[in-house]
């Protein structure tokens, strides 16, 4: 759950786009925040890297801020073929010291994953070569496979193109390989045991996922902050690198992005723009004040 937005990216590979609804879609109010200055103004939008098409949330406040500002940013451009993102997993996933994932795990962790897998339909040799980030994050995508989501789905796929038919241009905070290169700043022990987490809590993430979706479609950002807050307790390591580390340095960026007029669609994760570490907290930190745009 920490790595969702790699995980989105690793779907990307290994999960089959899945066709949309055309039924009238219920509507979805997510979270949003706006910040100003006297000749620029920055979206805050929360998004939901991998979702099941099954709420319409690009409109009414979203779709507004949306078509009122020039450019677009995300935490990183997808490849629109999957199969471009192959390289990099074979050149971050897979492990070269060539010890087995299954011996570093603990024989209670290690039986929860061939079952897991099996029950799955997934061989239980299939994430042997991987390291451990990795295998969690492959293993935690699972229950979102099964739920019908996908990034085919997911929001940035509809805002890249989205801008892209309204010639929008779209830049990008980090990219797919600084982030992927940011989980070797983790280590291998805290990946361990993330992992073996993951497969504790295997039965739990159905619920979890149904939660966050419903946080999400609301607009409950006290959800979300419950969540990171959590995560930030139980894995402190891992939050630190992947939440609020990337957290202040994006609040970094909007502080300077403030000083070239203009407007920003800047789209991140949820649980970025949640909790005590969020890029709004560091914002209020630089003086700089954020405000939630009202749903409807």
């Amino acid at each position: 759950m920490k790595t969702l937005r790699l995980a989105a990216a690793l779907a990307a590979v290994l999960t089959p786009a899945l066709p949309a609804s055309a039924a009238t879609l219920p509507d979805a109010d997510p979270a949003m925040w706006v910040v100003k200055d006297q000749d620029t103004t920055i979206y805050l939008f929360g998004t939901f890297h991998v979702l099941d098409g099954k709420t319409d949330w690009f409109n009414d406040e979203v779709r507004q801020a949306f078509d009122r500002s020039d450019e677009v940013v995300l935490e990183a451009i997808i490849p629109e073929d999957p199969a471009a993102l192959a390289p990099l997993m074979a050149k971050y996933a897979i492990a070269s010291s060539g010890k087995p994932l299954t011996e570093q795990l603990s024989p209670e962790a290690r039986a929860k994953l061939v079952k897991i897998l099996g029950d799955s339909g997934v061989p239980a040799a299939a994430l042997d070569k991987m390291k451990p980030g990795f295998a969690g994050m492959t293993v935690a995508l699972l229950p979102y496979q099964k739920a019908g989501m996908s990034p085919e789905h997911g929001t940035e796929k509809t805002l890249t193109k989205a801008a892209k038919d309204a010639n929008k241009p779209v830049g990008e905070l980090e990219g797919i390989e600084a982030q992927l290169k940011m989980l070797e700043k983790i280590p291998e022990s805290a990946h361990v045991r993330s992992l073996e987490q993951v497969l504790d809590k295997f039965e739990e993430l159905p619920a979890m996922i149904a939660n966050m979706k419903v946080n999400w479609n609301s607009g409950n950002a006290e959800g979300f902050a419950k969540l990171m807050n959590e995560m930030q307790a139980s894995s402190p390591e891992t939050f630190k690198v992947m939440m609020t580390d990337r957290n202040a340095n994006w609040a970094e960026w909007i502080d300077q992005r403030l000083d070239k007029p203009g407007s920003v669609f800047l789209a991140v994760g949820t649980a970025h723009l949640a909790g005590d570490d969020s890029v709004q907290e560091f914002l209020g930190k630089r003086g700089i004040q954020s405000k939630r745009v009202p749903a409807g």
